[in-house]
């Protein structure tokens, strides 16, 4: 990496220093919700699709590779340009694209 391409203004113990405990109780809320799930009774056989995205986006966090956020984002964000029709009224969001949503005009 060339200095260019440094554009956080901190060095990486002053990242940890501000930001280390903050994020250490965020992963710590984390594993609380996953063992939630591993101790809860299943309504199926079948893995919910936002439990399979969230696993997903964990895969992400753990691959070394860079723009972690935005490859997140990307995979939780529902890009569709239409509603489709079984969703029409609906008052909450799902968090992540649900299977079967295809991209489309609202047409």
């Amino acid at each position: 990496m060339t200095e260019s391409t440094y554009t956080c203004p901190l060095g990486r113990r002053e990242v940890i220093d501000a930001y280390f405990l903050e994020h250490r109780a965020k992963l710590i809320d984390i594993a609380a919700w996953l063992d939630r799930l591993d101790r809860a009774r299943p309504e199926s056989e079948v893995i919910d699709f936002r439990d399979a995205a969230f696993r997903q986006a964990l895969g992400i966090l753990a691959d070394g590779e860079g723009h972690r956020a935005k490859r997140i984002l990307d995979l939780l964000s529902d890009q569709t340009t239409a509603l489709p029709q079984s969703a029409q009224g609906m008052k909450g969001a799902s968090g992540v694209p649900q299977p079967g949503w295809t991209t489309g005009d609202a047409s």
